[in-house]
């Protein structure tokens, strides 16, 4: 199942009936104070952030346990692109916990020090889109892990799909 939020308002992310069921979620640009409950999806196989609310990748980081976690993108709102604006987390030592991880998008979702060091050590991590960064690192990165610079595959959508929008 295919579950969309997309620009909800509400300060926290609404409940599912049932999160194992979830194989695909999208969280677009809502107003949800913290991603939390995102660790009651425990079947995902995508995940596709855009304005990322929290400081730490710490809610992203509990989903390591997910054994089907393989596509994860993080973004920033759009108008923030033009203006080189990014969200500062504290480390993305929580991404590289996630043991299946294929394929990740990080779109101005950018640590303090600024490092893709910890990423190096995703060993089922294939291509990565990394955007924010210096090019130095960037180069780095791609340099010493072998992994291919592309997009995320395709946002997967089965039959069911739930909405929470703006009202």
């Amino acid at each position: 199942m295919f579950v969309d939020f997309m620009r909800d308002k509400a300060r926290q992310m609404p409940t599912v009936a049932n999160p194992l069921a979830v194989e695909s979620l999208r969280i677009w640009h809502c107003s949800y104070k913290t991603l939390d409950s995102i660790t009651t999806f425990q079947n995902l196989r995508t995940l596709v952030i855009a304005t990322f609310p929290d400081l730490s990748l710490e809610p992203v980081g509990t989903l390591a346990k997910l054994a089907h976690l393989e596509t994860l993108s993080l973004k920033v709102l759009p108008s923030w692109d033009a203006s080189r604006k990014k969200t500062i987390v504290n480390s993305l030592e929580p991404l590289a916990q996630m043991p299946n991880l294929k394929h990740l998008s990080l779109c101005s979702v950018v640590p303090v020090d600024r490092s893709l060091t910890p990423l190096e050590r995703c060993g089922s991590l294939v291509t990565a889109l990394i955007l924010g960064y210096p090019r130095e690192e960037t180069d780095r990165f791609f340099a010493a892990s072998g992994m291919r610079k592309a997009h995320n595959p395709p946002l997967r959508l089965n039959d069911t799909v739930l909405q929470a929008t703006a009202g």
